[in-house]
């Protein structure tokens, strides 16, 4: 692996990986709550998510096409979208490259099923010296993104 690979999975929830030969590290997407009719919402902190991209430079980062689910109410979808939105504007405005991929195409490719926990799983069996960072559940997120950062570090 010559190149630095960030793999992105994205959402309140999601996270991001660096493989790269001299470093391999994770980060739980940085968000901040907002109170919104009387509910917290999340958003995802556009600085911090900038400082993560300059900190890791990569060369190249792979992040999981969404999509709207039809479960999701309009909500949901918006705020879904947006994030996804300040991801790709945040790494065109750090001028890196970058591919989206499906998470049909990546789980199938590394035999990853598409259970949050058995993804989790799976990414410790792959890369066991990184085990730790997705130890709870919570925490899938940052798997994903390992598992999407593999696959980009495997074209």
């Amino acid at each position: 692996m010559s190149r630095a690979i960030l793999g992105i999975d994205p959402g309140m929830t999601g996270g991001l990986c660096l493989l790269s030969d001299a470093d391999r590290l994770t980060w739980e997407m940085p968000v901040y709550e907002v109170i919104k009719n009387g509910g917290k919402r999340k958003k995802i902190d556009t600085l911090a998510l900038l400082r993560i991209l300059k900190e890791a430079s990569p060369s190249h980062v792979w992040i999981e096409q969404v999509s709207a689910q039809p479960s999701n109410g309009s909500a949901s979808a918006f705020t879904y979208g947006f994030g996804a939105g300040v991801i790709e504007t945040a790494i065109v405005a750090c001028g890196i490259p970058f591919t989206y991929v499906l998470p049909q195409v990546w789980k199938k490719a590394l035999s990853v099923p598409k259970d949050k926990d058995a993804a989790r799983l799976r990414a410790s069996q792959l890369m066991p010296d990184l085990a730790h960072n997705w130890s709870l559940k919570r925490q899938d997120g940052v798997a994903e993104a390992a598992l999407i950062a593999l696959y980009g570090a495997q074209r």
